[in-house]
């Protein structure tokens, strides 16, 4: 994991979970990074995490090296923070690119900076980009769909796209594990300085996947929401990821106590 160089203080360390390191961040602490990579255009790359994630890292390298090429990871997902608790190394904070995208957006449409949207299925980031111009309509913004990593000629006009549109952020929401590994892969061909994966997030801003009431979102359940609306395609991943993940975390706790025994 590298360490962000547009604030004079360096990020707290991360707390590893698995296969992962966490940057136990506040928001504010990840929207003063993001700022200030973005007012002197700095690279700064940006990943979220949750039980998935750590459960993906045990099986998948590139996922990975992907994490460990990082610049900030944030914790996005209560059962993460629940599992680094139960570590002795509690994150401080969960939150969600859905919940705080109107605050980065702002900062973008108030300051003249460039956003990219790459992800979703075909028009899906170009309905995110017009409820984003209700909202800031002097925010300038471009997108491209993110079914591009099984088509050659489509990932040619998406990089091209991103090359002439030149943005100051990217934000890339083709779900795990591909964005990662998509950003890992392009991150020396990518004209923007700030890249940040954001998994639904084009879903939720154009309203084509519902979010559940925020009583529940807030308090830990985000999970069951979204296999409440998409069971078949989440089930295995809530269902059977988390008693894997807590297991996981309950052999870490294990191993650590062992060694300090030892």
């Amino acid at each position: 994991m590298n360490n962000p160089s547009p604030n004079s203080a360096a990020p707290p360390l991360p707390c590893p979970i698995g296969q992962l390191a966490v940057h136990p961040l506040q928001l504010e602490e990840l929207l003063g990074w993001l700022k200030a990579a973005l007012a002197q255009r700095e690279q700064l790359t940006v990943f979220y995490a949750n039980v998935h994630a750590v459960n993906l890292a045990q099986d998948d390298a590139l996922f990975r090296a992907a994490y460990a090429q990082a610049d900030l990871v944030f914790c996005d997902g209560q059962g993460l923070r629940l599992g680094s608790a139960l570590l002795g190394r509690p994150l401080p904070a969960r939150f969600t690119p859905p919940d705080w995208i109107d605050q980065l957006m702002l900062l973008c449409a108030n300051q003249g900076y460039r956003v990219f949207l790459l992800g979703g299925q075909p028009g899906v980031a170009a309905a995110a980009v017009a409820r984003l111009h209700q909202r800031y309509p002097t925010l300038t913004l471009a997108s491209h769909h993110g079914y591009i990593l099984d088509d050659p000629h489509e990932a040619t006009m998406a990089l091209a796209a991103l090359g002439s549109f030149t943005p100051d952020l990217l934000l890339v929401g083709m779900g795990m594990p591909q964005q990662e590994r998509w950003i890992a892969a392009q991150r020396e061909q990518l004209v923007a300085p700030v890249v940040m994966s954001v998994g639904a997030l084009f879903d939720y801003l154009a309203d084509t996947v519902p979010r559940g009431p925020r009583w529940l979102t807030d308090h830990g359940f985000e999970w069951l929401c979204r296999l409440w609306y998409e069971p078949q395609r989440l089930w295995r991943r809530y269902l059977l990821g988390n008693p894997r993940f807590f297991a996981l975390v309950l052999q870490q706790l294990v191993r650590e106590r062992l060694k300090k025994v030892g």
